[in-house]
């Protein structure tokens, strides 16, 4: 394990009525303990995990738009609202990582393009050796994932299911169970799908109650859902439909 605690500095907050504080979750934080190796932050669209895990990427030095402390390349409004209001506290101190967003990974690819033309030696090493841009963006993630990960490192994903069929999300799940098995990577994983945070013994933050709280897998409004229109579907469609009518 390496980061063990976010904490935010409210002395530095000079209004917490403005964003991002105005966010229910964030308006009351405090801190975040890390415990295991697989931490996810799970909630609403809006309920602010993935502006914490923004804020974390950016005191690890990642770039804010996705990529390593090497990456060197920059979108609009990529910047972190929260980064200097978060102290990470350490056991020990790691400078190896990655900030994967999904919804700017194509900005990403696009990076690594421009260094394959001004690096013929580049050969998008650690990316799979050939262009991301080449593959359907599920292989795309998978390749990443199996060419970038590994080593000492810490792994911070915005919402990875975003281009994961079911399937392809199973195989991220054993990619991540290889590393953690190895005991030489940390994952944090803002996340809202049901088969991730399946994940075993791993901690679950709810960010849909203020302050944030740990929650059971079977308790997350992701699984009740799912697996209600699972076992149910026809009864569950009907009372939907049923709802819009009225």
């Amino acid at each position: 394990m390496y980061l063990k605690r976010i904490t935010l500095l409210r002395d530095k907050i000079t209004n917490d009525n403005l964003y991002p504080f105005s966010i229910p979750a964030l308006n009351n934080f405090e801190s975040l303990e890390l415990k295991r190796p697989v931490t996810f932050f799970a909630g609403e669209n809006g309920s602010g995990k993935s502006t914490l895990l923004e804020a974390v990427a950016d005191q690890c030095g990642f770039n804010n738009a996705g990529g390593g402390r090497n990456t060197n390349y920059s979108l609009e409004a990529s910047q972190s609202d929260l980064g200097n209001f978060i102290r990470l506290s350490w056991l020990p101190k790691i400078n190896k990582g990655f900030f994967l967003r999904a919804e700017s990974f194509y900005h990403f690819a696009s990076y690594l393009d421009e260094l394959s033309k001004d690096d013929p030696l580049f050969m998008y090493e650690g990316y799979g050796g050939k262009s991301l841009h080449q593959q359907s963006h599920g292989e795309s993630f998978l390749s990443l994932f199996l060419n970038r990960f590994g080593e000492e490192s810490i792994y911070l994903l915005d919402e990875p299911e975003a281009a994961l069929s079911p399937a392809r999300q199973l195989a991220f799940l054993r990619i991540i169970h290889e590393l953690v098995d190895k005991g030489d990577a940390q994952f944090i994983i803002a996340t809202h799908s049901p088969i991730l945070l399946g994940y075993p013994d791993s901690t679950i933050y709810n960010f849909d109650k203020s302050p944030i709280e740990p929650i059971s897998y079977e308790d997350t409004e992701h699984y009740q859902i799912t697996s209600g229109f699972l076992n149910r579907r026809e009864k569950f469609l009907k009372e939907l439909f049923l709802d819009e009518e009225d």
